[in-house]
């Protein structure tokens, strides 16, 4: 598959659990609840997977730790793509095998990022290399 990011990406496993979603236009889903297990992230967006099949084009709020205690990123992610993985290998957040459950593969977007937060992916690749 040929790459189409502009940025590189960084294989890691980070839990997480989205508990609502909204769009630009009001509306809000409360309540979801969705683990969610990503497993790549550069300074466009990240890649993870869930259980949970979650709308495309809607947006939900992270908090995402790379590295130490003072590399938090507090940012808004779009969910811009999704397919289903008939490849069950991966660990996900709750890795607890569900007979016939599918698991989606979703590609997202950073909203509205500060271009000053890049140190901190600057920071993660220094770290990832050492």
């Amino acid at each position: 598959m040929q790459e189409k990011r502009r940025e590189k990406r960084i294989e890691l496993t980070l839990f997480l659990k989205i508990s609502s979603l909204f769009k630009q236009d009001n509306v809000l889903v409360h309540d979801i609840e969705a683990p969610i297990t990503v497993i790549n992230i550069s300074r466009g967006g990240i890649g993870f997977l869930s259980r949970s099949n979650l709308p495309i084009g809607f947006y939900f709020n992270a908090c995402i730790q790379l590295g130490d205690e003072d590399a938090k990123l507090y940012c808004v992610v779009k969910i811009i793509r999704v397919e289903e993985v008939k490849d069950t290998s991966y660990v996900t957040y709750n890795s607890e095998e569900k007979t016939g459950q599918s698991i989606y593969r979703y590609g997202c977007e950073f909203v509205g990022m500060a271009p000053v937060l890049s140190y901190i992916f600057d920071d993660f690749e220094k770290s990832m290399e050492e």
